[in-house]
């Protein structure tokens, strides 16, 4: 496993697409929202102890985690900044989906890796509604999921997502896109074993 592309962040943290020249076209990503770290720790160990052929992105907002807030270091919702044709300007509230979609250094980065990588299937880790949400043609993977971490699949997380990263690939580019909400309520080493066995089965 090597960095295939990386940036920096507003605060000069450094995002890292990590994988190898004959990677899958799968991407795991982790902690869209800054105060959801558990992503970054759940790859982070299975890239310890594990070979793969995955892509991952551990972190995308280094900067929110470094603060332990939901956005971004320009107080915008990564999960609200993509492209996509129900972006909508809102208030700036923790949903802020910026002045302009994509705006964001970190959107912009993770527009390009799409682009260049071309992943038939996107999980992205989140917390704390332990369901698996899916956008696009998922259902399928998505139910072997939740077999095995045991927790229900869900169409819909339940409330508007304007601009959000499953409308941007899912629902817009039918790639088929995984939100893994996570328990926050059990620590989580208790999420190394049913998570490490998601990504093995991927």
């Amino acid at each position: 496993m090597k960095i295939l592309k990386s940036t920096k962040t507003k605060l000069g943290n450094e995002i890292q697409l990590i994988g190898s020249e004959n990677s899958k076209p799968i991407l795991v990503i982790g902690v869209f929202h800054g105060e959801e770290p558990q992503g970054k720790f759940l790859i982070d160990e299975y890239l310890k102890t594990h070979s793969s052929n995955l892509l991952f992105i551990p972190c995308l907002n280094p900067d929110g985690m470094q603060f332990g807030k939901r956005t971004n270091a320009n107080d915008v919702d990564l999960n609200r900044n993509y492209p996509t044709k129900n972006w909508q300007l809102t208030e700036k509230n923790e949903f802020f989906g910026g002045e302009s979609p994509a705006s964001e250094i970190e959107t912009k980065f993770m527009v390009e890796v799409l682009e260049e990588y071309q992943p038939e299937l996107i999980l992205t880790l989140h917390a704390p509604f332990k369901i698996v949400n899916y956008d696009g043609p998922a259902k399928e993977i998505a139910e072997k999921i939740g077999q095995i971490i045991n927790y229900p699949v869900e169409a819909s997380i339940g409330y508007p997502t304007p601009g959000s990263f499953g409308t941007y690939c899912g629902v817009e580019r039918n790639i088929p896109t995984i939100t893994l909400e996570l328990d926050e309520k059990i620590p989580v080493q208790d999420l190394l074993k049913p998570v490490h066995e998601i990504f093995d089965m991927l």
